[in-house]
């Protein structure tokens, strides 16, 4: 009889498991809502600012981003070294991360709590090249100078946000797993077709291997060619899908979106719903010298 109550008690919870977890998120989601509304406006102010992206986006979207935006800011904790805290910075840093994944689902980066912002190019470990930008288990690094520039496009084809975000998505899928998208992960496996081939012509001949816009800094390794692109495709998109039609398409279908279709006003090419809500009116952790991170952007020599 003991086993029998037991069992019944188990599946009850499994069963309502569910329920009560989205019902719990969808609690949470209007909490947040109502807070997130009355900072709409300055949200707003910040990112149209520097964002040509989210400019060219229908109001409907505008909101959305900007509600993501805020919902990834107030997950992870902000360090500041040697770079003095302005309001500005963890809303644009959360913005670039929103713009990568915004035709995605899981959008959080979760298993990255704590995000370092520093003042300029900074030395890790014992690489003698400075970095800009980097990725590893303790957290998302970067160069608040190289970022503003990026964001705000004074760099051609350069936007380290976009390329440590790509790096981030990449590790919470394949490395820890932590926040796995379902149609990303599904879709990696198709740009991988494409894009393999084309990593491996650039590493390949006597000249350093074939080129393209994507530069020779893609052909260090699979990770970085994966980051690079990111950039690139939303930096320059047009030049993209001319001179590299097929990884493009590659590109459009892993991140669910289209940089080239915001005179549509649907920047996703599936359509994905929301969860529904009610509208109303530091320092620095140290890393161990000899540990190498395990994405990373080195500035420019």
């Amino acid at each position: 009889m003991e086993i029998v109550v037991i069992f019944t008690l188990v599946v009850g919870i499994l069963l309502l498991n569910r329920p009560v977890t989205l019902l719990v998120q969808r609690l949470y989601t209007r909490q947040q809502f109502r807070r997130f509304i009355a900072r709409e406006t300055f949200y707003h102010s910040v990112v149209a600012r520097y964002l040509k992206y989210y400019n060219r986006l229908s109001l409907e979207e505008q909101r959305k981003f900007l509600f993501r935006t805020y919902l990834f800011q107030h997950s992870k904790n902000f360090h500041y070294i040697e770079v003095e805290e302005t309001a500005e910075m963890p809303i644009l840093v959360s913005a670039a991360a929103v713009q990568l994944t915004f035709g995605l689902e899981k959008f959080k980066l979760n298993y990255f709590d704590d995000i370092f912002i520093l003042r300029d190019d900074y030395h890790y470990g014992f690489y003698s090249r400075p970095f800009m930008g980097h990725v590893d288990q303790t957290g998302i690094y970067l160069s608040w100078d190289n970022f503003i520039k990026g964001i705000s496009g004074q760099t051609f084809n350069c936007n380290v946000g976009l390329h440590e975000m790509g790096h981030a998505l990449a590790y919470v899928n394949f490395i820890t797993q932590t926040e796995e998208d379902k149609h990303f992960k599904k879709e990696f496996t198709n740009f991988s077709k494409v894009a393999r081939p084309i990593f491996t012509s650039m590493q390949q001949g006597e000249q350093g291997g074939a080129k393209n816009l994507l530069g020779d800094y893609a052909a260090t390794n699979y990770h970085e060619f994966w980051a690079v692109s990111v950039e690139v495709f939303f930096e320059n998109p047009v030049q993209f899908r001319h001179e590299l039609p097929e990884l493009y398409e590659a590109m459009s279908h892993v991140l669910n979106q289209d940089p080239l279709n915001f005179i549509t006003g649907n920047t996703t090419i599936i359509r994905r719903l929301e969860p529904v809500v009610v509208k109303e009116g530091a320092s620095l952790k140290t890393a161990a010298a000899q540990e190498e991170p395990i994405f990373h952007e080195a500035a420019a020599m």
